[in-house]
């Protein structure tokens, strides 16, 4: 039954629809959406009492951030010759604007890595310093990566002789110790609402101070969220936020604890990218939790990776879009998603609505989701210990990289696990990884390598990599994605099985990082061996591939795409 208020549409069919109709009534009953939009912090249980109470400013951001607005005028006027916007920030931080923008068809250089060269390109020529406005978002500022590249885009406008306090803008909460020194070194600062975690943090000044910048009309974005909020606070059968959060959290004993999200031929530009982190990072805990796959390959033309998956057990379909919703009533029919046996129809969930209400719907769902679940949705505890790893690894008490179990076209091959057997190249290895997905498993492919460079290459991996194994496949970003889906890799179901990707810096194409004792290439390699520790320690197999040169990269991506014939089969074994 397709459910609509004037604003958003959540609309499920097959075990989709089961588990709202099992759900719906008990969240209504024990009035869990009343009770989250009062910012009642019991809702998750007394364990998580302490840590709710000081992340729940978010519910009310649509009226909280008003103030905001005028704000980010006033910046956009002072910063009016500044045509480039750029970006420094990790995780949520990032996330969001970045959808803002795109979806709005504005320009945002969102620098997010730890990659050299990447860091290079967002830095640009002196003349492109000149006309860049440097964003700098970190609630504390003590993020490596954004400490890091602020330090770099500081060192850079003075070295074309800029004052940086004409070009950056920091965006942190309210008495950080970022907050202190930009404000002693006479940086324009917004501060945030210290009580709204970063993953939720879409429609505070992480979020709103970027796009703005960029030319988006924020205060429009606040009104599409006010338009829904109401109808999320309500304690009804029909409230969108009630729906899709008992989607989510699935049904007990036939749980499916994958979500495929496509948001292809919509005017809303990489909602899965923010879903995503919001969702694992929320729910990835205690040995359960919702892998959000983004499909990559509904984006570039392909066939969608939902058409592949959806007839899985344990995967629903959640397909995102704007509010052109009323012009595509045909998309809500589902049928081309659903398997031939009808006895076991696909779980496909349709999500519509503005952006700015989808925001606060996905916010609510998932903190639905969490009290289904029964876990906390506001900590994460996975996402430190990878990064206490990392430094260990700069500081060398984790005794560094082992040594590869093997040396083959140009690539150290490294894994942990016990899987390797005896593979000899690097096709081998690959294989003998895949072999270790299991029936409810998954692959993540974490990808240390410059995003803008080679981005386009994630889809065609993700397709290879389906085929061959016929579960799902995510494609992360490192640093990136440590914000989001890594998470969920430690502190998830242990049915995960991950492919690292590194590549060697070339000589003398490092980049120091300005006042400290590393360069930003030390400091993603220690990142990478940081986090495949963490993993390895977890008992998860981890196969790492560093790419030694471009041909030894060439290397690493053939083996990932090609081999895979229609079957689905690995070329080595049809």
């Amino acid at each position: 039954m397709l459910e609509r208020s004037s604003e958003i549409i959540v609309d499920a069919t097959g075990p989709a629809a089961d588990a709202i109709a099992a759900h719906v009534e008990r969240l209504v009953t024990e009035k869990v959406a009343s009770r989250i939009a009062a910012q009642d912090a019991t809702v998750w249980g007394e364990a998580a009492r302490e840590e709710a109470a000081q992340r729940l400013g978010w519910v009310d951001l649509h009226r909280t951030s008003r103030s905001l607005v005028g704000e980010v005028e006033t910046l956009a006027d002072r910063h009016r010759g500044h045509d480039r916007v750029v970006l420094c920030g990790m995780g949520g931080s990032s996330l969001a604007p970045e959808v803002v923008t795109a979806t709005a068809g504005r320009e945002l250089v969102v620098c997010d890595s730890s990659d050299p060269q990447m860091v290079r390109t967002a830095l640009g020529t002196p003349e492109d310093l000149a006309r860049t406005v440097v964003v700098v978002s970190s609630k504390s500022g003590s993020t490596a990566e954004t400490d890091s590249q602020r330090r770099a885009f500081v060192a850079a406008l003075e070295a074309a002789g800029l004052d940086p306090a004409d070009h950056v803008v920091v965006v942190t909460d309210p008495g950080s110790p970022l907050d202190e020194e930009a404000r002693a070194s006479g940086w324009a600062v917004v501060n945030a609402d210290p009580e709204v975690g970063g993953r939720y943090s879409a429609l505070t000044a992480f979020g709103l101070v970027p796009s703005g910048l960029a030319g988006v009309d924020v205060e429009a974005l606040l009104d599409e969220a006010e338009a829904v909020a109401d109808v999320l606070a309500e304690d009804e059968a029909g409230n969108p936020a009630l729906r899709l959060g008992a989607v989510l959290a699935g049904l007990e004993g036939t749980r499916r604890d994958v979500l495929v999200v496509s948001d292809a031929g919509t005017s809303i530009r990489g909602l899965g990218d923010w879903a995503e982190q919001l969702v694992a990072e929320s729910t990835g805990k205690q040995g359960t939790g919702v892998l959000p796959v983004v499909d990559l390959l509904s984006t570039q033309g392909g066939e969608p990776l939902s058409h592949r998956l959806a007839d899985l057990p344990d995967v629903t379909v959640a397909r995102v879009i704007g509010d052109e919703v009323d012009e595509r009533d045909d998309w809500f029919a589902g049928d081309d998603l659903q398997p031939v046996d009808a006895e076991n129809p696909a779980a496909v969930v349709n999500v519509g609505g503005s952006l700015g209400g989808q925001f606060l719907l996905w916010e609510t769902a998932t903190a639905v989701a969490g009290y289904l679940l029964g876990i906390n949705p506001f900590d994460q505890p996975d996402v430190e210990s990878a990064k206490k790893a990392a430094r260990q690894q700069m500081s060398g008490g984790a005794g560094g990289s082992s040594e590869p179990a093997l040396v083959a076209s140009e690539v150290e091959v490294r894994a942990e696990g016990g899987f390797l057997g005896d593979a000899a190249s690097v096709q081998q290895a690959v294989d003998a990884l895949l072999a270790q997905v299991g029936p409810s498993g998954y692959l993540a492919v974490m990808a240390y390598v410059d995003r803008w460079q080679h981005g386009d290459e994630a889809a065609a991996v993700q397709a290879a990599l389906t085929a061959a194994t016929g579960r799902p496949v995510t494609v992360g970003f490192g640093p990136r994605f440590l914000h989001s889906t890594g998470q969920f890799h430690k502190g998830g179901p242990a049915d995960g099985v991950y492919l690292q990707v590194t590549r060697a810096v070339p000589e003398g194409a490092d980049l120091e990082v300005p006042g400290r004792d590393f360069t930003f290439g030390e400091l993603i390699a220690a990142q990478a061996a940081g986090d495949a520790q963490v993993l390895a320690e977890h008992g998860r197999p981890v196969l790492r591939l560093h790419a030694l040169s471009d041909a030894g990269y060439t290397a690493v991506l053939q083996a990932l795409t090609a081999g895979c014939g229609q079957d689905g089969r690995r070329g080595n074994e049809a």
